[in-house]
């Protein structure tokens, strides 16, 4: 039976780890409300990060942070705390969020990021297809991982892709005077 795959950049439910031992408690509000439906009706998996970095995770803990996500239907991609930096706070919101809101005043364009940004991508798109099956319906949501689609449509070609955005694109004028355009937009397409 086919499942439906829901992919965004953090999970449904938020980790926390007191005296050796993990807890997961649903979040509430925003992306993990909206879908909680789609999540809990049917077969289905949902893939984001933990909200943990890897070095707040201990090694004797990895394998009790992959059952509590299991019981809530969720599976972890694992981020250092550089690439939150980079991924998170540097290109997806010092970047894209400003500039996709018009704000072009307060984008910031740092190389790293963006290099950060797609290696993050490239992380998501692994931990799909690594537990998609052939007739899986993947769902990608917001700006974050706009990178995502197209890095598992050129693996599995086949597969039943959807992006949500859950910010305004902006006018393609906003981005005829940037000088990186051409590889982000390249990138989305």
């Amino acid at each position: 039976m086919a499942k439906t795959i829901i992919i965004s950049n953090r999970l449904p439910v938020q980790l926390q780890i007191d005296n050796g031992s993990i807890s997961a408690i649903p979040s509430v509000g925003g992306l993990a409300t909206g879908m909680k439906s789609v999540h809990s009706e049917g077969e289905s998996l949902w893939i984001g990060w933990s909200g943990l970095t890897e070095e707040e995770i201990p090694e004797d803990l990895e394998n009790d942070i992959d059952a509590a996500l299991a019981e809530h239907g969720s599976s972890k991609v694992k981020l250092t705390a550089e690439e939150v930096d980079g991924f998170y706070y540097g290109f997806s919101n010092r970047t894209i969020w400003p500039l996709f809101h018009y704000f072009l005043e307060y984008s910031e364009f740092e190389l790293a990021s963006w290099e950060t940004y797609k290696a993050v991508n490239q992380k998501f798109a692994d931990a799909i297809l690594e537990k998609a099956d052939k007739d899986d319906i993947i769902w990608v949501h917001d700006y974050q991982l706009m990178l995502v689609p197209r890095m598992v449509r050129e693996k599995r070609p086949e597969t039943s892709i959807g992006f949500f955005l859950h910010i305004p694109f902006p006018s393609f004028e906003i981005f005829r005077t940037l000088p990186w355009r051409a590889e982000v937009l390249t990138g989305l397409l």
